[in-house]
Parts: structure tokens; sequence; C-alpha cells
């Protein structure tokens, strides 16, 4: 027989835990209090962590733990200690969105499992390869991939792979998200969203538009293990105990193929109802929704029933009894399903007066295993005639070989790892002279780029009308920061064109982008949605090859000049930054294409108006409804500042790089981004 994808299920606190472990999840991820993308969850402390993982463990079920946040230079220490804790508990497993968490973990604890998070975005199969490359071991798939893309991109890794198949979707792709941190100082990418695309977005006479239904792909299940998912990811830290358990029990049920109830599902969380409209390709309006009032009050009538169903320990794992007696000894051995052996014995023989004991009441008394995770798959007991033996001594030997086997199996797995911790060795990159590029999205603006140094141009908006207004020794090629493998042989066409042409150089937001840089023998920059904050992850994307790299926009100036410099460093001076990144386009699922034109806009429920920034119709952003502007204000000693335009017309261009010349205060709205404030 095959052997089944695991069920991987969200733990936020210790009801979570039983409920996920006792309806039968293989594996379960959670947190500790720091570090970890839900730390609103209750989470666990430093005392209870080596318990959990001992507990799961005995009952067959693996841990991996979640240091998956921006980790800042300044928390270092902090972070080494949390993975000295993780790792000392035994831990199977560790899930990584920064590179400095990979490069400690691959480098001090090797043993433990390192695998990439959906905060880092990989939805391609060069964005698998290049992780692998890194050192990854498994890679958790976007959410936003249809089917034949999850085959594709597990056809061409030897990863193994975690899907999401129910919980909440986000709209933007994770990792790429930006707006909890520039609205309200709480970061996605640190673990704190404030969740605000649950709030009323508009476009055109729709309501919500950045809510999109939860996921749910329980009834896809047989699909996925057909072509190759390892692992089935149910999303829900922050979620209630029934929730798991419903999620759970559903998905165990399907993978065996055995019906479930999806009212059920629906009753204890829903938006509306569930959506698999990125599996099946159909991205459209019917993706959308809030949760509502009905949502919230369906699910009082369920809790109760499915809180029975983790109230009690499941007897799950089958062991073998034999009992035997020598001379005035008895003696028990109990081996469980991995070759775990416990032996017990005791001095009890009596010869019998009235009642000869029978291996019967003997077995009866051994396989009484309930509040245990064990049952008795076989008990062999041979006992001579005419003894007696009291049943307080039978009860006893088996609590004391169960309390053996369940520390044999939740034994602390043994980690090598280094005395010390060494990261690599750093490299002091000289500054040199200040340079000013610009990011033009269109002709019009290109022909404003005299004053600069270097010329950042979007790969979608080159054909051959504009291409030779480009002069390629001073152009970046921008790649989109999402690329989805349907249009990926596109892709490849024009980056062909583009390197006959003479360009040499691209701009990356996305870790494919790297491999294509090596596939094109062209140089890279790192762009800002590298997620880029701190020596150890720079001196990494030195040692990929990078010539430049934007440190994260959810830097304050402070933690920018304190930054470790290995190679020149650039940050956005101006611009209106994308805060999403959207595969299902809320305009496009409101109004459609053809009414939008590649100007649509979105509003939020103050009024305030956000544009569409639309990458070929492939993906869109959502920009911020005012630029970043600090060039009248003191800027961090920094080597590449960059002008990032998106839908300006030449005269705001020109009015921009006149008030930045000069040394004015701007005459148009602006925000400080969070350079002058710490994001949470």
């Amino acid at each position: 027989m095959a052997v089944l994808p695991e069920i991987l299920a969200p733990v936020g606190g210790m009801e979570q835990l039983y409920a996920a472990v006792r309806c039968g999840a293989d594996a379960v991820y959670l947190g500790t209090k720091h570090f970890n993308a839900r730390r609103n969850a209750a989470n666990f402390t430093e005392e209870e962590f080596a318990d959990v993982v001992k507990y799961c463990h005995i009952r067959g079920v693996d841990v991996n733990v979640t240091i998956n946040t921006m980790i800042y230079d300044d928390e270092m220490s902090q972070m080494e200690e949390a993975a000295e804790l993780v790792a000392s508990a035994g831990v199977d497993g560790v899930i990584i969105q920064d590179l400095a968490v990979l490069d400690l973990f691959r480098r001090k604890y090797p043993q433990i499992k390192r695998i990439a998070s959906t905060q880092m975005a990989v939805h391609n199969r060069d964005g698998a390869k290049f992780v692998e490359d890194l050192g990854f071991d498994t890679l958790v798939l976007a959410r936003e991939l249809s089917k034949d893309e999850i085959r594709d991109i597990i056809e061409n890794t030897s990863l193994s792979t975690e899907a999401f198949i129910h919980g909440a979707h986000c709209m933007s792709v994770s990792g790429m998200c930006y707006v909890s941190s520039m609205l309200g100082e709480r970061s996605g990418n640190r673990g704190l969203c404030a969740q605000p695309c649950r709030l009323d977005w508009k476009c055109g006479d729709r309501d919500y538009v950045l809510s999109l239904k939860d996921l749910s792909l329980i009834h896809h299940v047989q699909e996925l293990a057909e072509i190759g998912v390892d692992s089935f990811k149910i999303e829900g830290r922050m979620k209630r105990p029934e929730y798991v358990a419903a999620a759970v029990t559903a998905c165990r049920k399907a993978l065996h193929g055995e019906p479930y109830d999806e009212n059920v599902l629906k009753d204890v969380f829903s938006r509306s109802g569930f959506t698999d409209g990125y599996f099946t390709g159909k991205r459209d309006a019917t993706m959308f929704g809030v949760r509502t009032k009905d949502d919230v009050l369906s699910s009082g009538s369920i809790l109760k029933d499915l809180k029975k169903l983790y109230e009690k320990e499941q007897q799950v794992i089958p062991v073998d009894i034999v009992f035997r007696i020598e001379g005035e000894t008895l003696y028990v051995e109990m081996r469980d399903d991995r070759g775990n052996v416990a032996t017990t014995e005791l001095v009890g023989v009596e010869k019998a007066q009235k009642h000869s004991t029978t291996s019967l009441e003997v077995s009866n008394s051994l396989s009484k295993l309930g509040g245990t995770p064990f049952y008795a798959r076989q008990t062999e007991v041979v006992i001579p005639e005419g003894v007696f033996l009291a049943a307080s001594s039978i009860n006893q030997m088996r609590r004391d070989a169960v309390a053996q086997l369940e520390e044999l199996r939740g034994k602390r797995k043994e980690c090598e790892k280094r005395k010390r911790f060494v990261s690599a060795e750093t490299v002091t990159y000289p500054k040199g002279a200040r340079e000013a590029w610009a990011r033009f999205s269109n002709i019009e603006q290109l022909q404003l780029g005299s004053s600069f140094d270097r010329i950042i141009v979007p790969e979608w908006i080159i054909n051959p009308e504009n291409i030779d207004v480009m002069d390629p020794a001073k152009t970046i090629i921008e790649l989109p920061a999402v690329i989805f493998p349907e249009d990926y042989a596109g892709l490849m066409v024009h980056m062909e064109e583009l390197e006959k042409r003479g360009f040499r150089q691209l701009y990356v937001n996305n870790p494919y982008g790297i491999e294509i840089a090596r596939r094109f023998s062209m140089e890279f920059h790192g762009g800002f949605g590298m997620n880029i904050a701190n020596g150890i992850a720079l001196n990494t994307m030195l040692s990929c090859g990078a010539m430049s790299q934007t440190v994260s926009m959810e830097l304050s100036n402070k933690r920018i000049e304190a930054l470790e410099r290995p190679l020149p460093l650039s940050m956005i001076v101006y611009g209106k930054l994308p805060l999403m990144r959207f595969r299902n386009c809320p305009v496009r699922a409101s109004i459609g294409c053809g009414k939008c034109l590649g100007k649509g806009q979105l509003k939020d429920r103050f009024g305030n108006t956000f544009q569409i920034e639309c990458c070929d119709k492939r993906t869109s952003s959502l920009l911020n409804s005012v630029p970043i502007y600090i060039m009248d204000k003191r800027v961090p000693d920094i080597d590449i500042q960059i002008y990032w335009f998106t839908t300006e017309t030449p005269a705001e261009i020109k009015n921009v790089i006149d008030t930045s010349e000069k040394g004015l205060i701007p005459d148009f709205k602006r925000t400080r981004g969070l350079y002058y404030r710490e994001v949470m």
C-alpha cells in the first residue's frame, strides 16, 4: 500500500494540540512566544515546550516549529536562544522565512528538517530550485497554485512539498503583503498582521473586495496525493480547537476515501462558504466572501459535538504484550510498532488456595490500556496451573510497562550541533559615490531617465515598439514579483529576446529571479520583495551573486544605518509602493479588464483611493494611496537611492525630481513609510 500524505495540523495552544493529535493528525506545527507568524496565538512557553514535543512524539506525531518571520540584527542572540530551545526539545522540523534563520539551522542543527515557509512565496519551479540549492528540505507551496502548476513544481524538484488544503486565504501572495505594516505598523512578516484586508474595501459597486472565502481542498485530497504532495497542511493556529478537530477529521476521512460532512466545516468556521478557485483555475468573483452574522451563529450548535472528538485519549498505537513466569518472578514485555520494548518484572507468585489465576484473566488485565495512546494488538500469556497472581500486581506491571514505553517513544532526539554558531564570513563593502536610480513603468516616463545613473524597467512593458528607446548598458530589467507556471513559457521567450538585445541586469523581488539570472548569465540586484532585514541575510544574497540589495521597506532608518554592508545597499526614497500582490485581481473580479484598461482603483473605508498596477493581465499590485518621500529629511548614508515611479505623469515625475534636487518641501501628499517608525 502506498504511503499516504501526512495530515499537518495547526496548534496555537494546548487545547488545539489535544484536538489535532486525538483526531488523527500525523504532524503538527506550532510556535514559541517569539519569531512566528502567529504571535497573537497562545503559543508555548519555554517551560511547556519540551513537554509538548514529548507528548506528540509518544503518540507518533511529528512537530514542526515556526521561526518564520523577518529577524532584525539586534534580535540575533534571542533568535539563537529560540533555536536552541526547539533543537533541545527534539523537534522534527523548523519553518523558515528569513535567510539568517536558514543559515543558523543549516550550520548548527543540520539534522532538523528545514522547511521553506509560504512567506517565501515560492510559486514556480525556479523558486523551488533556488530554495533547494540554499539548503531547504521541504517547500510549502503557495496557495495560489492550480493543480497542474503544483504538479509542475513537484516534477521539477526533489524537495518534499506541503500544500494548504483548508483554512484562511490571504488576498495577497504570502510574504508580499505590507498593508498592515504601512497602515498600522503591524507587520505580517513579523507575525502581527491586523488583517486590514477583511475591512470594507470597495471597487465599483462591490464591497469587501479584498476578502476571500476560506480555502478548502479537502474534496481534492485524493488528486493532491496522486500528483505527489507529501503533506496536507491545515491553516488555523489562531482558531478554536473544535475547528482543528473538524478539519483534521474531515481530511483523514477524505484521504481514506470515506465521506465527510462539509457542512460541519462550514458551521465551525467559514466566510460565506469555501473556495477552490485557485486549484481549479476558476479565479473569479465567486472566490470572495466575508464572515457574516449567520456564519458566526451557525457555529454554536456543533461545538459540543466536535469537542467530544478530542475529549478522551485515543488508543491508536498497537502493542504486543508477552507475559510469563519464571520461578516466583513475573515478567511483562510490551513491544510497540516501532520496535521499542518495555520490560518489567515483579516477585509475586503464590500457590493458589481457592482460585487459580487463568491466562484469560491476566490477558484481560494487561489489555486494559484505556487512558493511554496504546491498545493491545496481541497478548501472549503463559502461566502454570495452580498459581495465584494478585490483580494489583498485574495492573502495576502494566502501568510500569506503559510508562517505560512512553519514555522510549518520547525520548528527545539527539541533535548533532556545532559548539558555536559561526555565520558566513562578513565582507565589508567599501562605500563609493552615491547613485540615483529610477524605476519607470511606461514609455512616456522613460524620457525623463537622463538624470539617473540606472533605469529599472518592468519586463512586461518592454515590446518591439519601445525597446530601442532603452540603453541595455544602463537598464535593469525588473522581473515580475509573481509569475505562475502557466505564464512561465512566455516569460522565457521574452527573456531570450532581451538577452539577444544585450540586456544583462535584472531586478528580482522573488527567489525564482535568481535562478533566471543564472540561466541567462545575467547580473541581478535583490529587490525589496526579498524582505532582507539583517546582515546575515545580506551575506547570503552576496553569496548568491547579488550585485546590490534593496533593504526591506519595513526597516527603520536606524536599522538600515546599523546594517553590516557586504554589498551595495539601496532603499526606496520615493514611490507608491506595492502593498499587495494579487493573482485574482479584485478589479477584474469586480468590473472586468475591459473597463479597467490598466487604471483600476480601490477605495478603503475612509474613501482613500489606491490604484492597481497591472502586470500584463497576469497579476496585479495594490499601490499605496500616497507615495513615500523622504528626500526633504535626513536620509541614511546608503549607496543607491531609488525613485519608484508607477502611475505618475511625466510632469509629476519632473516635479519630484526638481523638488528632490533643490531640497524643497513637497507640494504633493506623501508618507514617510516606516523609515521613521518602528514596525511591530
